[in-house]
């Protein structure tokens, strides 16, 4: 599969690496240009490439948005995530670490009012990218994987989501709409970073109902 990935930081470059070693091919972008990213495109080898964030965008049937909830300008073109299955890993972070107070919205449907018509996914927002790098292990079973929670209100972009969980050894536990799930899943909240296997997960997910 070809995932474009905006944003190049923690969050970006980790995925990217997971992505590829599960086989998949990868271009990152961020905000900087390509020519910035020569090095860990070296890194990450011939199934990745160094692209524009709407290049990247254009590129990838899955797309992956890893910057600034807050920098709405760093998303792609609306009209290139268009009918795609898009990940939104961000969270509502101001400049200054506070959590923005979005009233009775969450994060996810005000990125999926900024790329209306995408397929939107919350996912990979809850869990610190060294654990990202570390804690996946394909060999266990699913029920023994760490959890990566998910929200969304289309049924096949989360089926798309959740294989490409499994595929990277993690295991997807689904929270349920953008708005119900995606409020479970948002800073401050008793779900957001903690480490749980799946089963686990499902529990914790009973519990705060």
């Amino acid at each position: 599969m070809k995932i474009g990935i905006i944003g190049a930081g923690n969050i970006g470059r980790t995925m990217a690496r997971l992505f590829i070693a599960a086989g998949h091919e990868v271009a990152l972008s961020n905000s900087r240009g390509p020519e910035s990213l020569k090095e860990i495109i070296d890194e990450l080898g011939p199934n990745a490439r160094a692209e524009t964030v709407d290049n990247a965008a254009a590129f990838g049937e899955v797309v992956l948005l890893a910057v600034p909830w807050r920098s709405p300008e760093a998303l792609p073109h609306p009209d290139l995530v268009a009918n795609k299955v898009v990940i939104d890993a961000m969270n509502p972070y101001s400049a200054d670490s506070n959590v923005i107070d979005l009233g009775e919205s969450t994060s996810s449907e005000e990125t999926a009012r900024r790329l209306p018509d995408t397929l939107l996914v919350k996912a990979f927002n809850t869990i610190w990218y060294k654990h990202l790098a570390e804690q996946g292990d394909p060999a266990k079973p699913e029920a023994e994987r760490r959890a990566i929670f998910i929200a969304s209100d289309d049924p096949s972009a989360k089926t798309v989501v959740s294989d490409l969980i499994r595929a990277i050894g993690f295991a997807p536990v689904d929270a349920g709409s953008l708005h119900d799930g995606g409020r479970k899943l948002q800073p401050d909240t008793p779900l957001y970073g903690k480490e749980l296997t799946a089963t686990q997960a499902q529990e914790a997910l009973a519990e705060h109902n």
